[in-house]
């Protein structure tokens, strides 16, 4: 208790604490909200509803999460023109996702008949609206990060999580069908653009003021844009490639599969693999921002924040790893048997992950942009080309083994820049590229 209360008086481990805690309560709530979706819906709906979500997040998420480093970066030290500098980032990662988004729907015969709702006028549309609600949603999270206020992250994510569950039990009579306009994707993305309006409005009218009145002084001169551009030059690529893993691995597997059951399988165990791997990135996102506001601190942050993850993530991935097939047979049996492999090869892939988020998030507070490119994009196109190459012979577990050998590859070529980190006293001299 003494370590603990030690701990949430620093801020590298409060606001970590405060971003895995959301985690946890997003891991408990979404799995209610599918178990309740496997009950209320035929297992065609459930798959349909699925792959339209996961097609929804390529986009949106791609783009929103693909900025989160630059935001953590220099939201602590945007001083007066933080508002500014969050709403270019809400402008820039909109647009961007709603033109990734049309380019999609203008191709959408390609894709296979699997994403044939989302066809048409009307059904473009509204998903165009979805993609860029859930990309200013994805965006909140990390600029209450940046402004030092995640312990607020988990309380939005509570008030979602129990509304969205809410919405999809009251549709699934009204609304039984799949695809876009059924129960499971509307549940989904109202509860999203209802939460956009109080969240936002606490950012702009309380947390902001007050963080560019406590960073008067430390923050008096706040970067350049043109600092910020040559940071997102680097990060941006960079970031969007590792983001491909996650988001674009499923679209491809649903493509690849075109059997809306078997890809619900795939998809809960592959969310709650990519759920684990979230825990390291919380703090990673954490120092990142603590690493921008004292980068003389950044070797001790960085030690600090690898045991605490550790610790923390350690006990979970035994727990997943010994206990997959009771996990997901809360989902039924069959679910069981087809998704463990994978969820035992993702959760023990998030071991070295770690130590590659937390490499990563130290380059950012570097502002090291041309080394977080080459490692980002060289572990995407690893894992991609792997699981593409294993995928046709081993199904769905071969996500599971290109995940796990290509981050344990890149974990050794980065552990001894890791390693030199750790053992300075200082972190070494900050440069661009």
């Amino acid at each position: 208790m003494d370590r603990l209360r030690a701990d949430l008086r620093d801020p590298l481990f409060l606001q970590g604490y405060a971003l895995m805690i959301n985690t946890a309560i997003t891991a408990v709530l979404g799995l209610g909200y599918w178990v309740l979706a496997t009950r209320l819906y035929s297992a065609s709906a459930f798959g349909e509803g699925q792959t339209t979500i996961s097609v929804l997040r390529l986009f949106a998420s791609l783009t929103g999460l693909a900025f989160v480093g630059a935001l953590a970066r220099f939201i602590p030290v945007a001083g007066r023109r933080t508002a500014e500098f969050v709403v270019r980032g809400y402008v820039i990662a909109g647009v961007a996702g709603l033109v990734a988004a049309l380019g999609f729907l203008l191709t959408l015969p390609l894709w296979g008949p699997v994403y044939s709702n989302l066809g048409g006028f009307g059904p473009g549309l509204f998903f165009l609206v979805s993609v860029l609600v859930w990309t200013v949603f994805t965006l909140q999270d990390v600029t209450l990060a940046g402004l030092r206020k995640a312990v607020w992250v988990p309380v939005n994510s509570l008030a979602f999580g129990l509304v969205k569950m809410a919405m999809l039990v009251g549709l699934a009579f009204a609304l039984p069908e799949g695809g876009l306009f059924g129960g499971i994707f509307i549940s989904w993305i109202v509860p999203t653009a209802l939460a956009l309006i109080p969240i936002n409005w606490f950012i702009f009218t309380v947390v902001i003021p007050r963080h560019v009145r406590e960073t008067e002084e430390s923050a008096a001169n706040p970067p350049p844009l043109r600092e910020v551009g040559r940071f997102l030059a680097g990060d941006f690529p960079g970031t969007l490639s590792v983001l491909l893993i996650v988001y674009l691995v499923p679209v491809m597997v649903a493509a690849w599969l075109n059997d809306p059951a078997m890809f619900g399988y795939f998809s809960i165990a592959h969310t709650l693999g990519c759920m684990i791997e979230l825990l390291a990135a919380n703090m990673a996102v954490s120092l990142t921002v603590e690493g921008s506001f004292n980068a003389a601190r950044l070797a001790q942050s960085v030690r600090n924040a690898l045991r605490r993850t550790f610790l923390i993530v350690g006990p979970i991935i035994a727990v997943v790893v010994a206990a997959a097939p009771l996990i997901l047979n809360v989902f039924g049996p069959e679910l069981s048997r087809e998704g463990t492999p994978l969820l035992r090869l993702m959760a023990l892939a998030v071991l070295p992950g770690t130590l590659i988020e937390i490499y990563l998030s130290m380059l950012r507070a570097q502002s090291r942009a041309r080394r977080l490119a080459v490692v980002q994009i060289g572990m995407a196109m690893l894992v991609l080309a792997s699981v593409a190459a294993i995928f046709p012979s081993t199904g769905i577990v071969g996500v599971g083994y290109g995940m796990l050998a290509s981050q344990l590859l890149i974990a050794l070529i980065i552990l001894p820049g890791l390693r030199r980190v750790i053992k300075a006293g200082r972190p070494p001299q900050t440069s661009v590229a």
